[in-house]
């Protein structure tokens, strides 16, 4: 295990924890019908996104995908502010237009986008500023594995490369884009991609936050120097909550008999019927859907939970983890108090 801080340790928890919650609290409230639409969680990224913002300092910019509750939790927004904005009240972060997929905040140099790969040009953009600027300052781009096959994305690896911005860019790798299995439709290998940039790139396990900790902690400060360069980081993943909340094939882990009795009789009806493709063709169509459902499984597994499996290495400091969940768990209770008090006050939802 690597040697950390204590202090450092308790912080990557805190950051890791606050954004849990909080998300853990915004599921509660999709589910009791206060917020509409889609809602796309950052549960089981908590030690990618902490273990690269514990290393940004004041001027660093971060651009995000649609998944960005826990780096806008991590790096200090108003928490009032954002609730209010997932919650599509006008009080909010972008005044509830944005949603939880485009938030921003011109402070914090902080953008999310629910378009794909969008985090890429956006983090060119900042670095190349902070270029101009002649800052130390870095940008940051997180997006999933499934972007890497958008050409935005791959533009702004080879503008990076070429003009020599300081990117870190993360790809965050569940190996599912939505519900297809990202290797199934991705040629080649990712990282021999980047490295075609000329690019320097690794592989880590981004369920460990002390792994991902140590490979930004190296990265970081050569970005940093006055030969500025991009950076490439793969950290492996889970999404336990899959692509979205109600994710279809989660569903059918977590109430079986509901989903498969919704759609086995028109499955067998298609499959049975006169008119159509050849009956092998039907068979092995069904057995794909069926194959990719039981893959999806191992999303609920908590052997990848970045949270447990910290305090399980960790456990000479539960009595700290406990003093901060309760902490975070009060403060996070007393703001939605407060803002459920607003939103019934001005009846604006």
């Amino acid at each position: 295990m690597i040697f950390m801080k204590e202090r450092t340790l308790l912080k990557l928890y805190e950051l890791m924890y606050r954004s849990r919650f909080m998300e853990e609290t915004i599921t509660r409230l999709w589910n009791d019908g206060h917020i509409y639409g889609e809602m796309h969680l950052g549960i089981g990224e908590e030690a990618i996104i902490a273990g690269v913002l514990s290393h940004l300092i004041p001027g660093d910019a971060i651009a995000t995908d649609h998944r960005g509750t826990p780096p806008f939790v991590m790096r200090g927004v108003d928490l009032e502010a954002l609730l209010l904005e997932i919650l599509g009240h006008p009080k909010g972060l972008c005044l509830g237009m944005g949603g939880h997929m485009h938030l921003f905040s011109q402070e914090l140099l902080l953008t999310s986008s629910g378009i794909v790969g969008s985090s890429g040009p956006s983090a060119v953009g900042f670095a190349l500023a902070a270029k101009y600027r002649k800052t130390n300052n870095i940008a940051v781009a997180f997006f999933g594995e499934g972007s890497m096959n958008q050409g935005m994305l791959l533009e702004s690896l080879n503008l990076a490369a070429a003009m020599s911005l300081p990117v870190l860019f993360v790809c965050k790798d569940n190996n599912w884009a939505i519900t297809t299995q990202s290797s199934e439709v991705t040629g080649g290998v990712l990282l021999d991609r980047v490295r075609g940039f000329g690019i320097e790139a690794r592989e880590i396990d981004g369920s460990d936050v002390t792994t991902v900790w140590q490979a930004v902690e190296t990265a970081i400060p050569r970005m940093r120097k006055s030969t500025k360069s991009p950076y490439f980081i793969q950290a492996n993943c889970t999404h336990n909550e899959g692509h979205f909340l109600g994710d279809p094939l989660l569903r059918f882990h977590r109430a079986p008999r509901k989903e498969f009795g919704a759609v086995t009789g028109p499955l067998m009806k298609s499959v049975l019927q006169y008119k159509g493709g050849r009956i092998d063709k039907r068979i092995r169509s069904v057995t794909k859907v069926l194959s990719l459902i039981a893959k999806s499984r191992m999303q609920l597994s908590d052997s990848k939970d970045p949270l447990l499996r910290f305090e399980k290495d960790n456990r000479d400091l539960e009595d700290q983890f406990t003093q901060i969940k309760s902490s975070i768990q009060s403060e996070t209770n007393l703001l939605v108090e407060r803002i459920m008090g607003i939103i019934q006050e001005e009846g604006v939802l």
